[in-house]
């Protein structure tokens, strides 16, 4: 038999796949899918958690640098009495500290604190308008990490481990629940202030297929570059050329069982939805000047954060599963004072308008909201120059985070560090501790979210990790 007859002939598998009898096995489990009856062969299509869930969607307020928890949070007035000293060795001999030395002289807040809400939760002169939705935040007082830098830090906090090339918690959260969105990718960043010190890492798919890594977003002009057409290329014609590339690929994947094929179809369809979907996304005209003017998008200095925080209000109406809001530039190792009054002025309003947006359209309750960095900073005060004012050195013993919305429990300061600020004392509670608890308001038990990876299960919380249920409502 010559190559060309072999060729010629179909085997039945091929038949199956090719025929008019394959088409109606495809056909049918269109419809079932549909219906409920079926599993998509899209990776994300929307999945039910497995497990009783308060929260459909995550927003991370995602403060990069290590915000100062004893300027903000944390108050602890007894540190006036030690301002400008040494604290005892008894105390710092075993403190693991980036750039001082455990001898450095101590430096109280200079800022008020006062209660917020019914809860009386204490807040910040700093941050006026989160304390005003003191009763709806759970607010962390002695959350630890193992890393005292940023890179392996932020990694801890966005994916577990703080080494780069795992997946990051929106990758997680959108592999074990899919998006509802059809038009907007499942995960999506959306940044203002400095960059991450891990980059691209916080959001990367990690050993995931790619289709779960996270979509950055910019918030003016095309929201991704190359989004929109060239001059001359009808949608039609971009239509077909999808078809063409689609016929390919999935021939290709058909061939290999390659799922990376298989998200680059998804990708490839997203994209061109996109084109369309992205722009009406970006326009505020339909929102109300109450609505613009409590997050404060149209003023300076809000503006920036302020149009994420909306973005990502509006991307969760839609559907879209998990969307980290990152603001940069809380990392200060001097000129804490200046430094704090701006991150504040830009974040601090917005965040609350965000948390108050959603519980007015009915959506808190499902929507869960965290702020917080990758550490916090020290009791003692840093001089890098003497020409300069000091500032913070970077500390993962004790700092705070706060949660709200989507099964926490509202007006709530879980957590005490000691009287200098050095360690927590009470309720700690770790990075992974974190994790679990966000894994399950969406209604996963952690330790079964697992991934097969060069030959062993991965999970968000490495081998680690509990479920901090005071915090549940």
């Amino acid at each position: 038999m010559t190559y060309e007859k072999f060729a010629s002939l179909q085997s039945r598998r091929r038949f199956l796949q090719q025929g008019a009898y394959g088409i109606g096995l495809m056909a049918l489990q269109h419809l079932l899918v549909g219906e409920g009856f079926a599993q998509s062969s899209d990776p994300l299509a929307a999945k039910s958690a497995p497990l009783p869930a308060k929260a459909k969607n995550v927003i991370f307020l995602f403060m990069s640098g290590g915000p100062s928890q004893l300027d903000l949070f944390d108050h602890k007035p007894q540190l006036q009495k030690w301002h400008g000293q040494s604290l005892p060795a008894s105390l710092t001999k075993d403190l693991q500290l980036a750039f001082v030395k455990p001898t450095a002289a101590v430096m109280a807040s200079p800022h008020q604190f006062s209660p917020g809400g019914k809860s009386g939760t204490m807040f910040s002169d700093l941050i006026p308008h989160t304390a005003t939705c003191a009763d709806d935040i759970c607010l962390l007082r002695a959350v630890h990490s193992d890393a005292f830098n940023h890179d392996p830090g932020e990694m801890l906090l966005m994916t577990g481990g703080v080494i780069a090339g795992r997946p990051s918690m929106g990758s997680w959260v959108t592999y074990g629940l899919g998006t509802e969105s059809k038009d907007l990718p499942g995960f999506v960043v959306l940044g203002s202030g400095a960059g991450p010190s891990a980059g691209s890492n916080n959001w990367s798919n990690g050993f995931m297929p790619s289709v779960y890594q996270g979509t950055r977003f910019r918030n003016t002009g095309d929201p991704i570059p190359y989004l929109s057409n060239p001059s001359g290329l009808s949608r039609e014609l971009q239509r077909a050329r999808m078809d063409g590339m689609r016929g390919m690929n999935e021939k290709r994947q058909k061939e290999t069982g390659d799922l990376d094929v298989a998200a680059r179809i998804a990708s490839y369809e997203l994209a061109f939805r996109m084109q369309i979907s992205a722009p009406e996304l970006l326009d505020f005209s339909q929102e109300s000047a109450s609505t613009l003017e409590s997050y404060g998008v149209n003023q300076e200095p809000t503006h920036p954060f302020a149009t994420n925080c909306l973005l990502a209000r509006r991307m969760v109406e839609r559907g879209v599963r998990f969307v980290m809001v990152q603001h940069g530039g809380w990392d200060h190792h001097d000129k804490i004072e200046e430094g704090l009054k701006t991150n504040c002025a830009v974040t601090d309003r917005p965040a609350a308008a965000l948390l108050k947006d959603l519980k007015q359209r009915g959506l808190l309750d499902s929507t869960l909201v965290v702020w917080g960095g990758e550490f916090g900073r020290t009791p003692m005060s840093q001089m890098n120059r003497p020409d300069t004012e000091p500032g913070r050195d970077h500390h993962p013993n004790c700092f705070s985070l706060w949660m709200a919305g989507g099964g926490i429990k509202g007006g709530l300061a879980l957590g005490q560090s000691d009287e200098f600020g050095l360690q927590g004392i009470e309720d700690k509670v770790h990075v992974h501790d974190v994790q679990a608890t966000i894994l399950h308001c969406l209604g996963f038990e952690h330790t079964k979210l697992t991934y097969t990876h060069l030959g062993r299960p991965f999970r968000l919380t490495d081998v680690a990790g509990n479920v901090v249920k005071k915090m549940l409502a």
